[in-house]
């Protein structure tokens, strides 16, 4: 809609935005890791975007997802679906983690910890991000070996995957409790 000259668009009259509220998103999201990576090829070097993007609903379902694109918000997107595909469910005891956990993902070695109600979560960089994103209000974790962010998200999420309950540790092995 053309406006005459000098005159401006009122609140009510913006383009190309939807009115009312946005509906919540089903995952929160962060991104841990964002990097320019260059290829070189027989014309140069070709760069690209890495992106290393963490989703989770903070109920015990979160996942990770890395992709490569040709610009920032492309490579998050593509990081995101992968995130999607990728989503495993954390068991929650209390607002902590069932048992303590020591894993090694490359040259990463990470251990976790339950910890009593009030500690909040003891970790570093992506570690409490992804922990957050979980739900897990209550964690000691420890990064020994590598300071590489993908290697040390990749442990972790080894760790959380091998977590188990009481009850489906009980199951496992045919016992009751």
């Amino acid at each position: 809609m053309a406006l005459p000259s000098g005159q401006r668009r009122s609140g009510g009259q913006r383009r190309g935005r939807r009115s009312g509220p946005r509906e919540p998103r089903e995952f929160e999201q962060k991104t841990i890791d964002l990097s320019r990576v260059t290829r070189v090829v027989a014309g140069g070097k070709r760069m690209r975007f890495r992106a290393t993007v963490a989703i989770g609903d903070q109920k015990g379902r979160v996942g990770v997802g890395i992709a490569k694109g040709s610009d920032v918000s492309n490579s998050i997107q593509k990081a995101v679906t992968a995130a999607k595909k990728a989503m495993i469910r954390v068991p929650i005891v209390n607002d902590t983690i069932p048992h303590q956990i020591f894993t090694k993902s490359g040259g990463a070695y990470l251990m976790l910890k339950p910890a009593p109600k009030g500690s909040g979560v003891i970790a570093g960089g992506p570690i409490r991000a992804i922990m957050e994103l979980a739900g897990v209000k209550n964690v000691v974790s420890k990064i020994l070996g590598s300071s590489n962010k993908i290697n040390n998200v990749y442990a972790l999420m080894e760790a959380l995957k091998k977590l188990r309950t009481r009850e489906q540790a009980a199951a496992r092995r045919g016992k009751t409790i």
